[in-house]
């Protein structure tokens, strides 16, 4: 089973909207998280450090999902920095990267399975995948995972194709994964305080 299943063109003009868009979609889903606990804490005097559990639950699944859509990732980047503002970023950053590497495994069976889904601007991107894939193996993986590109999805496709062992792609992808959260944790744990100091009193 070799199908591909294309899907019509967005256009070249649109592509850097995406990025932009995307850019400011985790800035904007960053505060207004943060903007929420914050309001929670006000509104009803409690300290939102007493829900940790529930807090790393959540950056588990987002990541877990956000890493499951293929080509067009959810914004758990956000999600990942927000959380570790307020909670521990080495605990918040551990959860991430597990939960990023499980949702990668999405596109890595469809491509086990045959189902390419490939958009027409994203054909260049997949045969430099494939190259890579080719050549490096693990090593393409690894690198790709610890880049924030969206370009991962392809790698995850083409590992799937050439029938990489799933446990080779997952610890690659974790092991990419862990430095890259470990950066936007702390980027939260750093950044956000310093520009909205008077929610962190």
């Amino acid at each position: 089973m070799d199908d591909v299943i294309e899907q019509p063109p967005a256009g070249k003009k649109r592509k850097w909207l995406h990025t932009v868009a995307f850019i400011i979609g985790i800035i904007a889903v960053t505060v207004a998280l943060i903007y929420l606990l914050y309001f929670i804490e006000d509104r009803f005097s409690v300290s939102m450090r007493q829900f940790a559990w529930l807090a790393y639950l959540l950056v588990f699944f987002v990541a877990v999902i956000s890493s499951s859509t293929i080509v067009f990732p959810a914004p758990g980047m956000a999600v990942t920095m927000a959380v570790a503002s307020m909670w521990n970023p080495v605990i918040v950053a551990l959860i991430a990267s597990i939960g990023a590497a499980l949702g990668e495994l999405t596109a890595y069976y469809a491509g086990y399975l045959g189902k390419k889904i490939i958009i027409d601007e994203q054909r260049r991107g997949y045969r430099v995948a494939t190259r890579w894939m080719k050549r490096y193996g693990m090593w393409a993986v690894f690198f790709f995972a610890l880049i924030p590109i969206l370009i991962f999805d392809l790698v995850g496709l083409v590992a799937g194709a050439l029938k990489l062992p799933v446990w080779q792609f997952f610890f690659a992808t974790w092991a990419g994964r862990i430095p890259r959260s470990f950066i936007e944790a702390y980027i939260g744990a750093g950044v956000i305080p310093l520009i909205f100091p008077s929610w962190f009193l």
